[in-house]
């Protein structure tokens, strides 16, 4: 085999493994060979890796989802739902975009110091204060967005994820923090409200990863107003993708390279998304190392988002930086996707 030859090498190492999820070698050090292969290969050509990987069709900067405020797994706050995020789709780059969502951040840190609220971080850099409902959170980003000097909604969105896998138990969701048992259907018009109530443009895992009724009857209820996304549902799994595609379930996919495990497979499941006008996320994973590969791949495929969670801490800000210096390789050439990212196609 050569350096070029990504294909076959990603598919000897899943047959030499011989089990559908990767148990016997890994996925995560099938992962580190064909990533290695991928920079290899770009190297060999002397080329950034998301020319490689795009085949020099990469141009989209992507616009940065950025998870400011932690809750669920994330955090020892009392917040039911995961992330709390940025969306900076009204800027015109990235880095315009970057500098908007970490001016917010920093805002949002005094206003919670000025409360007596905790700045402390969660996994993914965000803050984690105990504040006892989603309303008030995103009350409070609201907030720090109008007190940056951006307009909510108009400047700068919001999205969630709420990993409701986390609290789906008994065929109930355990809304501790909220004091409330919903269904399926109840906690999916809860999230509607939120939608109708403030600029959301996107939620993930609004419903548990198995719940597929109940992620029809969001899909149903939500789908046609904004991006909603499948991460525990999906896990980056042609499989698992083709069966949402074919119940109308979800419009948008998590893409996360060590959920599938190889950089192939990976594409695999992008074009699948793609050709099915589903939209995919790049996204970085909790407890993350400094590897900026998911900037070039959100870069190479023009998918138009990514996830690399607040602008804090090495292995969050190493992506940005990635992505500020791929902005700075292509000059005019680049293209920052925007409110484009979240048109429904």
């Amino acid at each position: 085999f050569q350096v070029e030859d990504q294909n076959d090498i990603d598919e000897l190492m899943c047959n030499l493994d011989g089990t559908q999820n990767k148990t016997n070698l890994g996925a995560n050090a099938i992962l580190g060979v064909s990533l290695a292969i991928a920079k290899a290969n770009a190297n060999n050509q002397n080329i950034e890796l998301f020319e490689m990987i795009g085949k020099n069709q990469g141009t989209t900067l992507p616009v940065p989802m950025m998870n400011i405020l932690n809750g669920g797994a994330h955090a020892t706050s009392n917040i039911d739902f995961q992330e709390f995020m940025i969306v900076p789709l009204g800027a015109n780059s990235f880095s315009q975009g970057l500098q908007w969502g970490s001016e917010v951040y920093q805002v949002l840190k005094t206003i919670l110091k000025d409360r007596g609220l905790s700045t402390g971080l969660g996994d993914e850099g965000g803050f984690a204060p105990n504040i006892d409902t989603p309303k008030n959170v995103l009350a409070l980003i609201g907030e720090a967005i109008e007190t940056a000097g951006y307009k909510i909604g108009d400047d700068i969105a919001l999205a969630l994820d709420v990993a409701s896998s986390e609290f789906f138990e008994g065929g109930k969701y355990n809304m501790v923090g909220l004091g409330e048992t919903f269904s399926s259907e109840e906690l999916s018009d809860y999230l509607d409200q939120l939608v109708n109530e403030f600029p959301i443009v996107s939620i993930e895992d609004g419903l548990a990863e198995d719940d597929w009724e109940g992620w029809k009857y969001h899909s149903e209820k939500s789908g046609s107003k904004i991006q909603l996304v499948g991460d525990d549902l999906f896990v980056t799994n042609v499989n698992r993708l083709a069966r949402g595609i074919e119940q109308n379930i979800a419009n948008s996919i998590l893409i996360k390279l060590n959920q599938i495990g190889t950089l192939s497979e990976t594409l695999d499941v992008m074009e699948l998304a793609d050709n099915n006008k589903y939209n995919s996320v790049v996204s970085h994973r909790s407890g993350e190392t400094r590897d900026t590969t998911i900037a070039d791949l959100a870069v190479a495929t023009n998918c138009g988002q990514i996830k690399t969670g607040a602008p804090a801490r090495t292995d969050r800000v190493a992506k940005y930086n990635r992505l500020l210096r791929i902005e700075h390789i292509l000059g005019d050439n680049a293209i920052y996707a925007g409110r484009s990212a979240f048109t429904k196609n």
